[in-house]
């Protein structure tokens, strides 16, 4: 990762940095603990951090979880072709370019004035091979070229929700498209009791998908709180042992449900399609205090 610095960062190191962007304001916080590491927040709410010398260090833990899937989704440093819905501060993107050098990815990201500002702040290797595409997420999907990806990661909130658009039938249909046939598919849901929503998305992903996992913490799988889940899918077997340990292992220990517990867990909720699709529920406020 290259090491040059904007020389108003190297002025007041410690200073964050404020910027009207598409999505509402976008703060920029140092790390206290790791010096050249920063936390990215939108209108308050924490989307991603960035360790710039050490892109393979992931401090959320949402993004640990699906670090562990992209570890697992090729036999170690292999590149893959893959495809991240939501860019944030192209935290996960970062993360593949370190771990699996000579990947090619592309960053499909809506709000193009944030995607200036993390250029600026906090830039991409040059070295990386990372194309951001400044779309909706859909719609930048659907300019990936058939079975083009190894793996597609879907983290997309506006306004701290998923849009409706990107939890149908429909939308995991451009999904499979884009996939490989051993390809993986990887989102972050967030809900909270009655999990209504998630049940929904399982449902969902079940009716296009023949292997489905699904990692959270067993509080919010319980309904006791709001929280984020990381729905996986295939059409070949997962590793499910491997992805297991690693979740339990975890400094945020969460727990793997598949199979018949996962069809279980969704109660009989009904796949999503565009008509009847809404965004995904809000978090309480008292989620990022």
């Amino acid at each position: 990762m290259g090491r040059s610095r904007n020389p108003r960062r190297a002025a007041a190191a410690t200073a964050a940095v404020e910027e009207a962007v598409d999505g509402g304001l976008a703060r920029l916080v140092p790390d206290p603990d790791r010096s050249r590491a920063w936390t990215l927040l939108i209108d308050g709410t924490p989307q991603s951090h960035v360790d710039l010398d050490d892109p393979g260090y992931l401090s959320f833990e949402y993004q640990r979880r699906l670090g562990h899937v992209i570890d697992l989704a090729a036999p170690p440093g292999k590149p893959l072709h893959a495809v991240h819905l939501g860019g944030g501060a192209f935290t996960l993107a970062r993360f593949v370019a370190a771990t699996r050098p000579r990947s090619t990815q592309q960053v499909v990201e809506r709000d193009a004035s944030l995607v200036q500002l993390v250029r600026r702040e906090l830039p991409l290797d040059p070295n990386a091979r990372i194309r951001v595409r400044s779309a909706d997420a859909r719609a930048g999907l659907g300019k990936v070229p058939d079975g083009w990806a190894d793996l597609i990661v879907a983290d997309v909130f506006s306004g701290a929700r998923t849009p409706a658009h990107l939890t149908s039938t429909e939308f995991l249909d451009e999904v499979r498209r884009a996939l490989k046939p051993s390809g993986i598919y990887a989102a972050n849901l967030a809900d909270g009791p009655p999990l209504a929503h998630l049940r929904g998305q399982i449902a969902t992903a079940a009716a296009r998908f023949a292997e489905l996992a699904l990692i959270a913490d067993p509080a919010v799988l319980r309904g006791k709180r709001f929280g984020n889940a990381i729905l996986v899918a295939s059409d070949l077997p997962l590793p499910l042992s491997e992805l297991t340990r690693r979740a339990a292992s975890d400094p945020h220990t969460a727990r793997v449900e598949h199979g018949r517990r996962l069809t279980d867990f969704t109660g009989g909720a009904q796949p999503v399609t565009d008509a009847a699709a809404v965004d995904s529920p809000a978090p309480p406020p008292s989620v990022f205090r």
